[in-house]
């Protein structure tokens, strides 16, 4: 049976995605879907999840963090999962997402494509062998429309080179003025924001006469519609938890 999807910002741009690509998968269906400004689609849209009147096995949400709680709770009550697609959550959504997790469910992940995901693996092992004789710096480029910085990919990237160095680090989001010598103890983060930039993200590990730079750029935002899909594929029938992309490529390559 077709894994049945509730979209919620199935309006926007990322929903256009991941409906144009349901339209033709053998293993999912978009049910319906829920978005602030509704417009005709080909899926039923309904502006609160009160309304919903179908059906639904997982709910793939790439709208904001505002209203968090209405889409926890009605999975919750649903029983059905959910697939936390979008960033920009404070400290008080992470801690409301961890007391759902507890009853529901719940994928969550800075980027759902494969590729920033191997990524965030490769860095953390060049981590771990070039060690403080490296200098990294994070530099993450978006479109113009992106309202968080840095970003959550960023953040995530940030957190794999930290642990080799046991969270020892700190991040420091750009430099300005006489800011002294950089610091061993630092990452540096950049966010460049301009033009249609779906998403590039680099990190440089500097040394002494090398550098050394792993980078990853999304030509289209269809690749995050994919991951995303995959992710609810993953996420039926699963038990309650927070569950993140290693989970499914465990699953997968088992």
């Amino acid at each position: 049976m077709k894994t049945r999807i509730i979209l919620c910002g199935a309006c926007g741009k990322m929903g256009g995605n991941v409906l144009s690509l349901l339209s033709s998968d053998d293993e999912a269906m978009a049910v319906c879907g829920v978005d602030l400004f509704p417009k005709a689609l080909s899926v039923p849209v309904y502006k609160t999840f009160d309304e919903i009147q179908e059906e639904g096995d997982v709910i793939i949400d790439f709208s904001s963090s505002q209203n968090l709680k209405e889409r926890l709770e009605y999975a919750k009550n649903k029983g059905v999962g959910i697939v936390l697609a979008s960033t920009g959550f404070t400290a008080d959504d992470l801690a409301l997402i961890d007391e759902y997790a507890s009853t529901t469910a719940i994928f969550k992940t800075a980027n759902l494509s494969l590729g920033v995901n191997l990524m965030q693996a490769l860095v953390k092992t060049a981590a771990e062998v070039l060690g403080d004789a490296f200098d990294v710096e994070i530099i993450e480029r978006h479109h113009n429309l992106k309202k968080d910085a840095p970003s959550g990919t960023a953040l995530m990237l940030a957190d794999s080179v930290n642990e080799a160095f046991g969270n020892s680090k700190q991040t420091v989001d750009g430099r300005s003025g006489i800011c002294g010598e950089r610091k061993k103890s630092e990452i540096g983060m950049h966010a460049v924001r301009g033009g249609t930039i779906v998403g590039e993200h680099e990190v440089m590990f500097a040394g002494e006469d090398e550098i050394i730079t792993i980078s990853h750029s999304a030509r289209s935002k269809r690749v995050f519609a994919a991951g995303a899909i995959r992710a609810a594929k993953f996420l039926k029938g699963k038990k309650a938890g927070v569950y993140a992309m290693k989970d499914l490529l465990a699953e997968e390559n088992k």
